[in-house]
């Protein structure tokens, strides 16, 4: 009876160490598992800072697009009254060249 006893009380303290064994083990992976969270919160924090640093960029870059984009519609803007009172003055120019053609016709009919 005695025998079984120490048996049990030898089992027992065996279990007991691979308990104490597997907590210590556990403390440790709880341990690297807090040490990787502080360090995906910290690559978390500079990628959204990092995002935020983006949005800045194209916000820079639509800006620049949009300045490029005013200063090219005020030259299409210029250049199209160039060619506008250009035409005009070419239709001027015909009008006038018509109306000599017909002088030169009267006075030819006339003579």
């Amino acid at each position: 009876f005695v025998q079984q006893k120490e048996w049990n009380l030898h089992v027992m303290t065996q279990r007991a160490l691979e308990a104490e064994h597997n907590v210590e083990k556990l403390k440790q992976e709880i341990f690297i598992l807090q040490e990787e969270l502080e360090s995906c919160k910290m690559e978390n924090k500079n990628l959204r800072a990092g995002q935020m640093t983006d949005l800045g960029a194209v916000k820079g870059n639509i800006d620049f697009a949009l300045q490029s984009l005013h200063k090219i519609i005020t030259g299409a803007n210029r250049s199209i009254r160039q060619l506008t009172s250009g035409a005009e003055s070419l239709h001027f120019v015909a009008e006038v060249l018509k109306s000599t053609g017909k002088i030169s016709e009267l006075e030819a009919e006339t003579e």
